[in-house]
Formats: C-alpha cells, structure tokens, sequence
C-alpha cells in the first residue's frame, strides 16, 4: 500500500508538472518547437487517460474497449485544435520556403543575364553561350515553381533547411551581380581613361597649331586684314570689337611670356600676384595670370583717352582732321611689323610710346631679376631698340594697343576708355567674366550677385555702343 499510494502521488506530480511547464512554456517562450513538444505531451497524457493506462490508487485499471471508444469521441474536439495548428504553422513554413526559393531563382536570373551582358562588350562567343545556358536553366527553373504552385505541389519536408539555402543562394546570385557590374564598371573606366588621353592628345595638338598660326598671323602683319579694305567714312564699332579681342590675345601672349620668365628667375608668383591684387581669393591657381595681365593693362592704358597718350610734344592737329590723322597713322603701322617700322621711324610717336611704356612696365629691379642686367633699359633710354625675343614680344603687343587708340580717335564721337571699380555689382551690359566659378556657390547653386575682384581689359565706349569690359569676379 506504501508502494502504491508513492507511485500514485508520484504519478500525479509527474503529471503536474508536465501540465505546468506546457502552460509556462507556451506563455513565455513563443518556439515552435517548444510549444510543439508541450502538446504532444499533452496529447499523450490524454491518450493514457483514454485508453486506461491511468493509476487508480496505485493500481493501473484497465478500461473496456467500449469505455476506451467513448474517451475518444469525448476527447476529440480537445484534440481537434492542436491539429488544426500545427497544420497552419507547417502550411505556413512551407509557403515561406517555396517564396525564398522562388525569389533565390529570380535572383540567379539576373546573375546569369548580367553575365550575358558582360560577356557582349567585349565580344565572347564562348561566355556568351554560357551565360546563355544559364539564363535557360535559371527561368526552367522558375517555370517548375509556377507550376507547383498552380498544382499545389509545395514540398512541405523540412521548410525551415530549405529557406536558408534559398537565401544563400539568393546572396550569392546577388553578389555575383554585383561582381559582373564591377568588372563592368572597371571596362568602362578604363575606356573613359582612354579617351580622355586621347582628348588631350588631340588637344596639345590643336594648342600646338593654333600657337604656330598665331606666330606666322603675326609675322605676317595679317591680323588686322579685316580693316585692310576698310575706309574712314564706313568705320563701325564692330570694326572696334574685332580689333579689341586681337589685341587681348596680344597682351595674354605676352604675359605668358612674362611669367615663363619669371619662373625661371625663380620668383615667387603667388607673392608677385597678391602684390597687384591684396586681398584676392582666386577660385584656382592658374586664375593669378589674370592679376599680372590687369597690371600690363593698367600700365599700357593710362593715358589711352589722350591724343598721342600725351607723349609727343608736337602740335595736334584742329579737330576737323584729326580724326582722318589717326585713321591714317593706324592705316601706316598695322600692316608693318614692329620693329622694322622701330628701325624705320625712331622718333615716331609710336617709337616715344613704345620706349616710355617699356620703361614704366619693366622696372629696373625686375629688369635685373629676369635677366641678370640692364641692357635693354639701357638701349631704350639711348633710344635704340633691343633685338631680344622679349622686347620683341613687348613692341608687338604696344604695337596692338597703340594701333587700338589710333582707331578709337578715328570715331565720332572718339571712343573712350572706363574700367569698374572694385566690388561692383556685375552687369552683363558692361562686362564680361573671365571665369565662369563667380557664378556658383561652394555647394554648387547659382550664385545671385557676385562682386568685381578688379579689372582684367578696360571696357570702351563709342557712341551709344559699350565694348564689354573683362573682369574677376569673387
């Protein structure tokens, strides 16, 4: 009896705490297979509870098939639910599976079909048949999931394994793409690379003939060949404009020249830039030649708005005939070069022009620095003219300018010079930028209004007419 009433309290504690965990487990941990294994405990409890297997004061009794039947029918709507869920949770990890698979195909579609596209450009007959086999694999196998899907043919074995190989499958399909696009990217790079060398092949090239035609343009005095023909009385100010833009491209030669001496003398040329424009932020490094050019400028064209830039002393003519006196001085000197016409006529008021503004452009110290002497200072105050590349250079851009105020006194009424002081508001009427960065803001937007740095090309006015103006903006 001791034994007995011990495996009957033992049985009904066995039996507690199995009830007990069921309902723990399945209120605190929401596994799956937790909460599985909880009701099929459950289920067999209710098994030994039917079928009679339950101890009964410690004796096991056995129930008559009868009893046994009835337990079943009593019991069945108590079993009915838990089969009904599992049913839905496998239904449901199937479905799950049979979309990671689905998408995992998809996935190795695209794989295939971006190494098709690869294997076009460059043209490979061989990865393209195999890309091609793998494209017709990859979309038959998408054909057999739709038709498992219509036919409700869902493997529903072991869901949980096939959705992790779905999604490995799929992460690998993603990274070959990613792969195949790299390669591609790489290709495509290294063809833009090459264009772009061959771009500027083409373009030293260009830079290169322009520089020589420019050369033999100037030598030849040619320049100017679209006033040959032209007469006093059909003077117009796009005659003016056509002559102003051969003589910016005069100064910008020269200043080229310029600064390639003063690179080989070693001069600090940011140093040398900020002492003509203090206080100038230039949007790029190359941008300072515009500082030393608005300084020749300024030196060449002072003085422009008087007759003779009021360097010869001799007596002008009255107004009736002095516009027909320059008109015919610019006629005499824009076809001949400039140091013949030096070496012609050495007291002419272009020799007084191009001797004074040599003298006042070319310090002594810089003279000295560039090319370790005075000799060409020295010649001009004898009144002689260097035969050196640089003087050169010189007399054919005062040759320009000079030739420039002849025509501006050959209008009526006479054109004159203005130049925009500094942080102006810029006006397209009157100027033009020399830079295009003024115009954008650091992040990229359209700047609103920005400001004159300082002027790079005086402007003119004739008449009613306004020749532009060339500025730095900031």
């Amino acid at each position: 009896m001791h034994r007995g009433g011990s495996f009957l309290i033992c049985n009904n504690e066995i039996k507690k705490v199995i009830v007990m965990d069921s309902v723990d487990r399945s209120a605190v941990t929401p596994n799956k297979s937790k909460s599985r294994l909880a009701r099929t405990f459950a289920k067999v409890l209710h098994i030994r509870a039917v079928t009679g297997i339950a101890p009964d004061d410690g004796i096991q009794k056995i129930n008559s098939p009868e009893n046994v039947k009835s337990n079943l029918v009593k019991n069945k709507s108590h079993l009915q639910p838990f089969d009904d869920e599992d049913e839905k949770l496998c239904s449901r990890a199937a479905t799950e599976a049979f979309v990671a698979k689905l998408f995992a195909s998809v996935s190795s579609v695209k794989a295939a079909y971006a190494q098709l596209q690869y294997a076009q450009s460059p043209y490979d007959p061989d990865g393209i048949q195999t890309a091609d086999e793998m494209v017709v694999s990859e979309l038959k196998n998408v054909s057999e999931l739709k038709q498992c899907y219509l036919k409700k043919q869902i493997d529903e074995s072991s869901p949980e394994t096939t959705q992790i190989l779905a999604e490995i499958q799929e992460q690998k399909s993603l990274l070959k793409t990613y792969e195949i696009m790299g390669k591609k990217l790489d290709s495509q790079l290294k063809l833009k690379d090459s264009e772009l060398t061959f771009l500027r092949e083409k373009l030293e090239e260009a830079n290169k003939e322009n520089k020589l035609l420019e050369k033999r343009l100037n030598s030849s005095g040619q320049l100017s060949s679209a006033l040959d023909n032209v007469h006093l009385s059909s003077l117009s100010p796009s005659h003016f404009i056509t002559f102003v833009r051969q003589t910016i491209k005069s100064i910008r030669s020269f200043v080229r020249l310029l600064i390639s001496e003063m690179e080989s003398a070693e001069w600090d040329l940011d140093a040398a830039a900020s002492s003509i424009e203090p206080g100038v932020a230039f949007w790029k490094n190359s941008h300072k030649c515009y500082a030393f050019e608005s300084f020749v400028c300024r030196e060449m064209f002072d003085g422009f708005n008087q007759p003779d830039y009021s360097i010869s002393k001799e007596s002008l003519p009255e107004q009736k005939k002095r516009r027909r006196v320059f008109f015919e001085g610019f006629r005499e000197l824009k076809s001949v070069k400039p140091m013949d016409y030096l070496a012609w006529k050495p007291k002419s008021a272009f020799a007084k022009f191009c001797r004074a503004k040599y003298l006042t452009l070319i310090h002594p110290k810089m003279e000295t620095s560039l090319f370790g002497n005075l000799d060409q200072r020295n010649l001009a105050n004898a009144g002689e003219y260097p035969e050196t590349t640089f003087f050169a250079a010189f007399a054919e851009m005062a040759k320009r300018i000079w030739l420039l105020h002849c025509l501006a006194l050959s209008f009526k009424p006479e054109a004159s010079i203005f130049q925009v002081n500094k942080r102006s508001r810029f006006s397209e009427v009157y100027m033009e930028s020399v830079s295009e960065e003024a115009f954008l803001s650091s992040d990229g937007s359209p700047e609103s209004e920005p400001r004159v740095a300082f002027t790079v090309f005086p402007g003119f006015r004739i008449g009613k007419t306004a020749v532009q103006c060339q500025v730095y903006l900031c």
